[in-house]
Parts: C-alpha cells; sequence; structure tokens
C-alpha cells in the first residue's frame, strides 16, 4: 500500500511513470474517506496507462495485494480520488480480526440482523444462495440498449479475497434491512457515538473542495460521483458514503448520505426526513445516468409520502 510512491506523469514514447517518493502514513480514516491518495486507474489515465506498460490488466488478480497495489495519485491526505480505500481497509479488518471479511460481516453484521443467509461475499457457495441469483445484463459500449445477457460476469473479476469495496451479494430486502438499522441506529450493531462518527463529515476544507472540484473534474466523473445532485448542493463524505450539505426541494434533506454498487445498486439515507431506500439492478456500466434517473424519481416518491405522513 503505497509503495510506488505518487505517479507524476507516463511517458509515452518510453512506456514508462514517473514517480515522487513519499512516505506519508497512510490512516484508515483515509482510506475510508477516500484521501489515501488511492483511485481506480479507470479513473485516471496515468495509471491505465502505467498497468498497460507492466502488462497487467486493470483490476485483475485474486488479492487485494494483486489489484490495488498501484501507485497514489497524491500525497495520502491532501486530497480526493475515488479508490480502493475500502478494499485495503476490508484487509485490515481481516488481519485484526484474524478471520475473513465475510466471516467477520457475518458475526457483527448479519447475524444480528437476522440476515445471515441472504447476504454473503460467496453465494455460489451457498446451496440457500446460489440458485437465487439474479443474472447480470450489460448494455453496449456507449452505455446503449439493448441490454445484453452478461450473466458469466465476474464482478470480482478472479478475486479470491473478500473485496471491501465491491463485491458482495444479497437480497435486497437483506440490504433494506440492513439500510433501516443504519436509520435507526440499531443497538445492535454500533453505539450511539459511532453511530454519529460513521455520518460526520470526514473532510478537511482542501479535501472537500477537492471532493468537489473532482466531481466537476469531466462529465464521465459527473455522471459516476454526482448521483444527480445538483452543482450547487455542496458535497462532503463521510464513512458510511457521499453527503449532501444541503437538502433539494422535494428529494431530500440536508446530510443525506447516498452511494451505489457495481451494478446499479442504488441507495439513499436520509436521516432529517426519517427515510431510506434502495433500488437494485443488475445492469452495466455502473452508475449509468438513465438508472441514475429512475432512482431520482424513485427517492422523491419515497421523500413526498413521508412528508405526506409527516403532515398527517
Amino acid at each position: 500500500m503505497g509503495k510506488y510512491g505518487v505517479i507524476t506523469g507516463f511517458d509515452d514514447d518510453k512506456s514508462s511513470a514517473t514517480f515522487a517518493p513519499d512516505s506519508t502514513p497512510i490512516t484508515l480514516r483515509m482510506l475510508l474517506s477516500h484521501t489515501s491518495g488511492h483511485e481506480y486507474e479507470i479513473l485516471y489515465v496515468s495509471l491505465s496507462k502505467w498497468r498497460a506498460s507492466r502488462n497487467e490488466q486493470l483490476w485483475t488478480g485474486p488479492t487485494i495485494e494483486h489489484k490495488c497495489a498501484v501507485p497514489l495519485v497524491f500525497t495520502p491526505g491532501t486530497g480526493f480520488a475515488y479508490g480502493a480505500g475500502h478494499d485495503w481497509a476490508g484487509k485490515l479488518v481481516q488481519i485484526a480480526s484474524g478471520v475473513s471479511l465475510d466471516e467477520f460481516m457475518r458475526i457483527r453484521i448479519w447475524k444480528p440482523l437476522g440476515i445471515e443467509n441472504d447476504i454473503t461475499f460467496w453465494p455460489k457457495t451457498k446451496d440457500n444462495m446460489k440458485g437465487r441469483m439474479a443474472d447480470m445484463s450489460t448494455l453496449d459500449q456507449n452505455g446503449n440498449p439493448p441490454a445484453m445477457d452478461a450473466s458469466d460476469y465476474d464482478i470480482t473479476l478472479g478475486a479470491t479475497d473478500c473485496m471491501g469495496g465491491d463485491g458482495i451479494y444479497g437480497s435486497i430486502k437483506a440490504y433494506y434491512t440492513f439500510l433501516s438499522a443504519l436509520l435507526r441506529r440499531d443497538p445492535k450493531l454500533l453505539t450511539s457515538r459511532s453511530y454519529d462518527e460513521l455520518f460526520r463529515p470526514q473532510l478537511n476544507e482542501k479535501c472537500e473542495q477537492a471532493l468537489n472540484d473532482y466531481i466537476a473534474l469531466s462529465p464521465a466523473h459527473t455522471n459516476f460521483l454526482g448521483q444527480r445532485i445538483p452543482a450547487s448542493v455542496r458535497k462532503t463524505w463521510s464513512f458510511a458514503g457521499l453527503i449532501a450539505k444541503e437538502g433539494q426541494e422535494g428529494r431530500f434533506e440536508r446530510g443525506t448520505a447516498f452511494w451505489a454498487g457495481l451494478a446499479n445498486t442504488v441507495w439513499f439515507i436520509d436521516r432529517e426526513a426519517g427515510i431510506c431506500g434502495t433500488a437494485f439492478c443488475q445492469l452495466l456500466p455502473p452508475l449509468h445516468p438513465p438508472v441514475l434517473a429512475l432512482h431520482e424519481q424513485f427517492q422523491r416518491g419515497v421523500f413526498e409520502k413521508a412528508k405526506g405522513a409527516r403532515v398527517q
């Protein structure tokens, strides 16, 4: 983790990257708030070129080390980039606990909520789950229909490690059970103090500005990271995910947390309004704009009903 230093450029003629050494300690807080300097190669051209120069495919290999040991893109703690911090954090949990991340989450999260038979990293090894897996579909390379069958697609790309940032499977009912537990601050999972920390903005002023600049960096970044939240709404990041610092009329209150999974499994937790929700697809590419538009309408519908219930 961080062993290559910070990538500063890539010489196409020499097919080699340039680096600046860096020995800044990377903390767990940095990993969980995307301020560690890690970035997914697909979002950073020089990292993609660095991978190609080593005859390596993006995000392949069986372990966290194979997939995530890439150069940093800035000195840890000085910016924001969306990357493999949660995957490294999952590795740390395994080392500290002495059990797999799957087993740790089963004991500490899924079993207390009564959903241990409906969520796991390894559904194909579970007799009660493997026959219930939904098939994946994909649009074409430009994100256009018709959707094509991709039922043989492996979202972990060959991982044998549990990936803390992706790769878990579950039913929508089980995941909603988890989200609603976070919303109501279920003491079976965390202490009151830990819930406060879970949703607390983790970015300092510089890193928060870096996040908002990052979302506006390109249409791809805006689509992938912006959750269709207006650019005028300031964003920050928490351990739970993206946080809107202001509300949007008819959709959410300030402090709402957002994020999604690879297959367009989108969710929100609006603590001020007292609601949460998730809408699952099994469709690639991730965070597809029409899917996010549909989810926005779903969120607005839930918000309107909740507001009406409060008025009554």
